[in-house]
């Protein structure tokens, strides 16, 4: 498989992904079509839908077994789809953004959410997922580059929640 996006390589459209169930989740319920920044668009929609998500999500438990659900599940469609396509981590494919962000989101500082309220804290989870998902601190880029299939589509993306998380828990420690 390529590691990179072949310039002119334009697999699908929000029609075709209708017809492939398993391209649909991987390109974020098609939200990794649009562009520039497929992973930017990818992790917005992530961040609207977790809103909701939110209201059904009531306690820590049932949080845990579905963000470990989302993993397991995304494993999985981002290494089909990454197989179809014949790219590794294809740039659209960005269920691994959905799970990184709700990550951040299901697990940022209680005293932050009192201190900063509701839209700040989405915004500082969007921004600070995002900021790492592009920087790839290290281990980040080594673990993107070396992990083979849709484990390391997604693996990196659980690093970068980690260290957004790490900030906003340093952050309101801090504050």
């Amino acid at each position: 498989m390529n590691d990179k996006n072949p310039a002119n390589f334009r697999p699908h459209t929000f029609a075709s992904l209708r017809k492939k169930p398993i391209h649909f989740l991987a390109f974020g319920l098609g939200s990794g079509l649009i562009h520039p920044a497929p992973g930017t668009w990818g992790t917005l929609a992530a961040t609207l839908l977790y809103w909701p998500l939110s209201y059904l999500l009531t306690n820590q438990t049932i949080t845990a077994i579905f963000l470990l659900a989302a993993f397991i599940l995304g494993c999985w469609v981002c290494d089909k789809t990454a197989r179809d396509l014949g790219v590794h981590d294809f740039g659209e494919i960005v269920w691994d953004e959905f799970l990184g962000v709700w990550l951040v989101l299901a697990y940022l500082p209680p005293a932050l959410w009192a201190r900063w309220g509701t839209l700040p804290c989405y915004l500082a989870a969007f921004l600070l997922f995002r900021l790492f998902d592009i920087v790839k601190p290290p281990p980040i880029r080594q673990i993107d580059r070396h992990t083979p299939g849709g484990l390391g589509i997604m693996l990196d993306d659980v690093l970068a929640a980690l260290y957004a998380l790490a900030a906003l828990w340093l952050a309101a420690a801090v504050l």
